[in-house]
């Protein structure tokens, strides 16, 4: 008996396995287009039997998850996410599948229309994450990763949750409707030949289209 338990969790540790699926191409997200990428975590609420996360880190390696995920999108409507950072657990060492905990990290989101000035969502929408169950966390990852692995398991989940969030709104965001005027890189090198120098424009000429993350994170 004690041999078949053996082999049957090697069994499960083996098909727990989790692999990323940022390279496959991305779900569709109609005319999606990522701008702004603001992260917040003012007051997160840490969790019982948590490892110490400083807010500083968590704004950090979860702007890096959502960037990664939705930097991939290449559509003409500029969208942009403001995200609170408000709890989480990163578990510490606890006893193997017995009192193990596991982590999680739970956001506020909230979805910005560039092209209308304006929230998408009235109301922050609560996104919880859990870490992955692979052959590593199966058993707490408090046991088998660092802080900063977990960190990086939790942000990736979370950021995929919010794809799956937006995949499922896509008609009631709007995200299926093209915008009036298809959003243009300026940053695109242009191949005219340059033209003479003028004087320089002044300040107060800049485009201002783009909502200012400032606004976006006070929200």
């Amino acid at each position: 008996m004690t041999r078949f338990f053996a082999i049957a969790m090697l069994c499960i540790l083996a098909a727990c396995g989790s692999k990323s699926d940022l390279d496959q191409p991305p779900v569709p997200l109609g005319h999606f287009r990522l701008g702004h990428n603001v992260v917040v975590a003012p007051h997160p609420v840490q969790g019982p039997l948590s490892r110490d996360v400083a807010p500083e880190e968590w704004v950090d390696t979860m702007r890096g998850a959502i960037s990664d995920r939705f930097g991939r999108y290449e559509g003409d409507k500029l969208y942009h996410l403001g995200i609170s950072v408000d709890g989480y657990v990163v578990a510490q060492t606890g006893i193997p599948l017995v009192l193990a905990p596991k982590s999680v990290v739970i956001l506020n989101v909230t979805l910005w229309d560039d092209e209308k000035g304006e929230k998408v969502n009235k109301e922050p929408e609560r996104i919880m994450a859990l870490e992955s169950l692979n052959g590593k966390s199966v058993v707490g990852s408090g046991l088998t990763q660092t802080r900063e692995e977990q960190m990086e398991n939790l942000s990736y989940n979370a950021a995929k949750r919010i794809e799956n969030w937006l995949k499922n709104n896509i008609e009631e965001f709007g995200l299926d409707v093209p915008p009036v005027e298809p959003y243009v890189d300026d940053t695109a090198e242009s191949t005219e030949t340059p033209a003479e120098p003028t004087e320089e424009p002044d300040a107060s000429d800049e485009d201002e289209t783009l909502l200012a993350p400032a606004e976006i994170a006070a929200e």
